[in-house]
């Protein structure tokens, strides 16, 4: 994956990761370079960042709040006077420092500030790693509806490095390994097989692990970069689960959930689903709920929840002309775009998803 002749959205891990950061940025000769992160990045990732990098400019570090609720419209205008503040201009560069909210924000920034600056992403979570990292989408939420403010423009390039998963709690590693799970069911029985086994354990494996899902992710997204048709597979699951999502993160009575926690309910779903309209086999449909609930422990839904949730579903960025569309499965590896689903057979999978 990693790019020798063009930078521009190629990923790049470990040392080569940090020679080739050194490189671009005397390629850029930036005017200033600003560091976006957060509470927790600042704190925990910062100093790793300066161990492995000399900066030649000082760098102007810009802190936001750390969490999805700050993943925001005023947040953006809190950066984008810091930037104006300082004197930022069309050559200076941005590096996004984060998890997935920080490296969404951080390139929507980049990308609207002065009609668009260059932006380098080093994501520090597992999440941001094998889905933020690869794909170029940037933005933020409107209200509690996800990602529907944004801009689709490729950072000049991507640091990976898992010494930055160190830093994280369980959870967030959890998180994680949603979207490699739904990497596995979209892309293979064979990378299925071998994620839904990870050993965490097994350094060198479990980077192979984030590494191959990274490179499922970039084919997708090399053949259809603008998201007409295939790249839609990427969202497997996503269309319940960025509406579950949205509904813990508005609702006073409920605690927000991590993307992956939501995500990997909506998998369930989704391959519920998929059985009752494409004959999806049952005993993979059991083989992948099993595996997806060693990770995630189960939610409660009540009726008034699915239904909130249902109608949460209409603001999906996949919906065309009015109409709510699923990515759905005939089998691992087979997909089907642009699925109507009704709302009876939505409550049938949350109905099945209670009772496993």
């Amino acid at each position: 994956m990693e790019e020798k002749n063009n930078f521009k959205g190629g990923v790049y891990k470990d040392e080569i990761a940090w020679k080739t950061l050194l490189k671009h940025v005397e390629n850029l000769t930036p005017s200033k370079v600003f560091i976006i992160s957060d509470t927790n990045t600042s704190k925990h990732c910062i100093p790793y960042l300066y161990s492995k990098f000399s900066f030649q400019i000082t760098p102007e570090v810009i802190t936001i709040p750390a969490g999805e609720s700050y993943k925001t419209i005023h947040t953006c205008l809190h950066v984008w006077e810091i930037l104006s503040e300082k004197g930022a201009d069309r050559n200076s560069l941005i590096i996004n420092l984060g998890g997935g909210v920080v490296t969404d924000l951080g390139g929507f920034v980049a990308s609207t500030f002065n009609r668009g600056i260059p932006f380098i992403n080093i994501p520090t979570s597992l999440l941001a790693m094998v889905d933020a990292s690869v794909g170029g989408k940037n933005g933020v939420d409107l209200g509690h509806i996800k990602n529907q403010i944004g801009v689709i423009n490729p950072p000049e390039m991507v640091v990976l490095d898992t010494f930055f998963l160190k830093t994280l709690p369980a959870a967030h590693i959890t998180s994680g390994i949603a979207e490699m799970l739904k990497h596995g069911i979209i892309h293979s029985k064979a990378y299925w097989n071998r994620v839904k086994n990870i050993d965490f354990n097994n350094k060198m494996e479990f980077e192979t692990l984030i590494w191959d899902s990274i490179e499922i992710k970039r084919e997708v997204v090399e053949k259809d970069p603008l998201e007409k048709e295939l790249r839609k597979t990427l969202n497997y699951g996503h269309t319940l689960g960025h509406a579950i999502e949205s509904y813990f993160l508005d609702s006073p009575e409920k605690s927000d959930l991590l993307h992956g926690e939501a995500v990997a309910v909506g998998i369930i779903l989704a391959t519920y689903i998929s059985k009752e309209i494409y004959n999806f086999p049952e005993e993979t449909l059991t083989d992948i709920s099993k595996n997806v609930l060693k990770y995630f422990p189960k939610l409660d839904f009540s009726q008034k929840d699915i239904a909130a949730i249902i109608k949460l579903m209409v603001f999906d960025k996949k919906n065309r002309n009015g109409k709510v569309l699923f990515v759905l499965l005939e089998d691992i590896g087979s997909h089907k775009t642009n699925c109507i689903v009704s709302n009876e057979l939505i409550f049938s999978a949350f109905n099945y998803y209670k009772n496993l």
